[in-house]
């Protein structure tokens, strides 16, 4: 994968999370960038969601990169 790959699949994976966590900010979403881990519990104290789905959202989010 080269750099602009890579760079268009970072933006599907921001696109999907501002889609389904609007509130999140940029700068929420750029931390998050190389750690499912750090994203999943991340989505588990923000928006309450179950160990569970903010792992399987993490790695859904991961796949696409």
């Amino acid at each position: 994968m080269n750099k602009h790959e890579i760079q268009g699949k970072w933006e599907q994976v921001k696109a999907k999370l501002k889609q389904e966590y609007a509130d999140m900010t940029d700068d929420e979403i750029l931390k998050f960038k190389a750690d499912s881990q750090k994203l999943a519990g991340f989505l588990q104290e923000k928006y309450g969601v179950t160990k569970e789905q903010a792992e399987k959202e993490a790695a859904s989010l991961k796949d696409l990169l």
